[in-house]
């Protein structure tokens, strides 16, 4: 890769320059969600994955990052294969960048911008290297009409293969982004695998994948909490991303907002109804050495029959069910809600971030003061019970168990007895 005027070296450290001073990517990924909350907490850029989000004017963003003193990695949404995009058809590979650069000529000269990101995870699925030379392509363009800005594209995890055919056919890339979730513990050990000690930035991380979790007896994957999430989420940020200091520019936390995917909390540092977790507020301190004025609770244990999630929850059609929680909370007054899903139809399961709808609710208690939640289910399935801690200061704990509601017979019997706890 050619070295870039906006990415230097000292002593053997790569520095990226934004306004020609240093600068360290303290960001997330951010489309939907306002700015304002962002910048609070000490975020100083973010990235898009498509100039039209289809919610938000992309100039109204910029100017408004502008306005809060941040930074945007502008994604271009280049087509996949995986979605029957054909990188042999020179035709359609020529219109699409075409289509990339007006969108180029339209932003390049926006004070808020700092770099383009060319496609997402275009390696995923992916079987023809010829996306490499379209990349290329389109990255000698840009930087023929825009060489103020560097040009990058986001990979779905880090594999030699891909490395070296991005180092053969996409030689005009500045950087590389790298997505990468439970195995950014192995970081440094992957990277060495890969044969890639240039400068890169982590364009998506968080909690561990639902992919690389543990699933049930049934196969439906075990969503940590948003406490064990945040406590992830600040020793990988210290101990995997800043520690790198030689060739890691930064990161993309994912995701300031909410989505589904699994489950409607799995991702989102924001619950549904714009809940704050405690995720934030590990992000807040690394980013500015202090932490907010109102604290996220956390919950410490959630159990359904006296049993964790971990222990795969059974439960005959009808029967009586009793949920309890465990929670910590620096906030004298907290409610508790307890609701249960439907699991995402396995057919409607998403593929790399895609749309997936949200799953029916069928049984719910909002806000009561009872860590106890009994209830019962009557039609066989699949289901997810949900706890959710909300304080008055918009924040939120949550933590689920997925269930399964099959014949009595069907059902080995469990030596556990519901154990009656007080809230912590």
């Amino acid at each position: 890769m050619p070295k870039s005027q906006l990415i230097k070296q000292n002593d053997g450290a790569h520095i990226l320059l934004n306004g020609s001073q240093p600068f360290y990517i303290k960001g997330a990924g951010l489309e939907f969600a306002e700015l304002e909350t962002f910048a609070a907490a000490g975020g100083n850029a973010f990235r898009t994955w498509r100039v039209d989000n289809g919610s938000r004017d992309v100039i109204e963003l910029l100017d408004e990052a502008q306005r809060l003193g941040l930074s945007v990695c502008m994604g271009l949404d280049l087509a996949r294969e995986r979605h029957g995009f054909d990188y042999s058809d020179l035709k359609a590979v020529k219109a699409q960048n075409e289509a990339m650069m007006h969108d180029v000529e339209r932003l390049k000269n926006h004070p808020a911008l700092f770099m383009w990101g060319l496609g997402n995870e275009l390696n995923l699925r992916a079987k023809n290297p010829k996306v490499w030379n379209a990349v290329d392509q389109l990255a000698r363009q840009i930087k023929a009409a825009d060489p103020n800005h560097l040009v990058t594209t986001m990979l779905a995890g880090i594999d030699k293969p891909t490395i070296e055919a991005i180092k053969k056919r996409a030689p005009s890339l500045d950087l590389l982004s790298f997505q990468i979730y439970g195995d950014i513990d192995q970081l440094p050990q992957i990277l060495d695998k890969a044969g890639y000690t240039g400068p890169y930035q982590v364009t998506e991380w968080g909690p561990t994948g639902h992919w690389e979790s543990p699933e049930t007896s049934w196969k439906r994957q075990i969503e940590p909490s948003s406490h064990d999430k945040a406590r992830d989420i600040s020793r990988r940020y210290n101990d995997i991303i800043l520690r790198d200091k030689a060739n890691c520019l930064g990161s993309y936390i994912f995701l300031w907002g909410q989505k589904q995917e699994r489950t409607p909390t799995w991702y989102g540092l924001f619950l549904e109804t714009g809940e704050r977790t405690e995720a934030i507020d590990v992000l807040q301190h690394a980013w500015t050495d202090s932490w907010p004025q109102h604290r996220a609770p956390a919950i410490d244990a959630l159990t359904l029959n006296a049993l964790e999630a971990s222990e795969s929850v059974m439960m005959s059609p009808n029967e009586t069910a009793v949920a309890h929680v465990n929670f910590s909370t620096r906030e004298s007054n907290t409610s508790i809600s307890w609701v249960v899903r439907k699991e995402v139809e396995r057919a409607l399961q998403s593929d790399g971030g895609d749309h997936e709808p949200t799953p029916a609710t069928v049984a719910s208690s909002v806000a009561t003061q009872d860590a106890h939640y009994r209830f019962s289910i009557s039609s066989p399935g699949e289901y997810r019970l949900y706890c959710q801690i909300d304080t008055p200061n918009n924040t939120s704990a949550v933590a689920n168990i997925p269930f399964l509601v099959t014949s009595a017979e069907e059902i080995k019997p469990k030596s556990k007895s519901i154990i009656q706890n007080t809230v912590s």
